[in-house]
């Protein structure tokens, strides 16, 4: 997977609202590209399980490991 994810370009971002991890993973659909709803990301450009083009965190604890993987506290603005 890492292989996977550092073999090309990202577009790495952080989003913020009210239930934004659960709009975001509306907007990916399922992990399983085939089992995605039409019109998702997944579902449009996904390939398999592993290469389902993008990723989005599942929780705020997953988030708070993920985001320092991509920035600094310095690079973060929060819309509060």
């Amino acid at each position: 997977l890492t292989d996977y994810m550092s073999s090309g370009a990202i577009v790495a971002m952080v989003l913020e609202g009210e239930n934004a991890i659960a709009k975001v993973r509306e907007l990916m659909g399922a992990t399983d590209p085939a089992q995605a709803k039409e019109g998702t990301i997944r579902r449009l450009y996904g390939l398999d399980k592993e290469k389902n083009t993008v990723h989005g965190s599942d929780s705020l604890e997953s988030a708070s490991r993920e985001i320092p993987f991509f920035f600094s506290e310095f690079e973060l603005m929060s819309a509060e």
